[in-house]
């Protein structure tokens, strides 16, 4: 699904995933569009700008994910500030790229983002990390037992340090499928609704650090 309000840049976005072999299943120019055509159309990935009439981005990400906690969005916005990335990500944006990427960039961040694999645009990635380590350092409530599985947290440990699906399967000799399914166990478990909630859960046990 595509949603922009500017009709070169949709028309563009969306002629370029048809021609890559994405099905394209519903476009919108505002938030009220996208939200009213989102449970009828059922997207994987969402590819959303931030400056849209209302409700912007940001509120239309969060109730998306709040829907459907499986959808993928990947933002796609001209803005690259800090307060709009974090404010995306938060919401549960999957990704974010800036306008100014290719078009075989964002091709290749909607495959990962339908993979699951968080996708920045560069620089931004060390952002949100970096955002998140801040958090994680503000005292929380003590969080439950998880009763996740040692392969589970194997994996969750390999999230925490940045690592694709890809790149986890290869390291742990499993399929990259096998690696999603344990993704989806431990959000299951974690009681959570991506990877991104997923990374900032695993910094503040200190996972990236193990």
């Amino acid at each position: 699904m595509v949603v922009d309000d500017h009709p070169m840049w949709r028309d563009a976005v969306e002629r370029d995933l048809a021609a890559a072999g994405h099905e394209v299943v519903g476009v919108a120019a505002n938030g009220r569009e996208a939200l009213a055509r989102f449970p009828a159309a059922r997207p994987q990935v969402v590819v959303l700008d931030l400056q849209i009439p209302e409700p912007d981005g940001v509120q239309v990400t969060a109730e998306m994910v709040a829907k459907d906690p499986s959808v993928r969005v990947l933002i796609l916005s001209a803005s690259g500030e800090q307060a709009d990335v974090l404010a995306a990500v938060k919401a549960g944006a999957t990704g974010y790229l800036v306008k100014s990427a290719s078009r075989e960039e964002l091709l290749d961040a909607v495959r990962r983002t339908a993979d699951g694999d968080p996708v920045f645009t560069p620089g931004l990635a060390g952002l949100v990390l970096g955002e998140f380590q801040r958090i994680s350092e503000e005292p929380e409530p003590a969080r439950p037992e998880t009763g996740l599985t040692e392969r589970e947290t194997e994996i969750l440990k390999m999230v925490a340090k940045g690592l694709s699906y890809k790149q986890i399967a290869e390291r742990l000799v499993l399929s990259h499928r096998t690696v999603q399914n344990h993704v989806q166990n431990t959000l299951r478990k974690l009681q959570m609704h991506n990877r991104v909630e997923l990374t900032r859960y695993a910094i503040e046990l200190g996972l990236d650090e193990d």
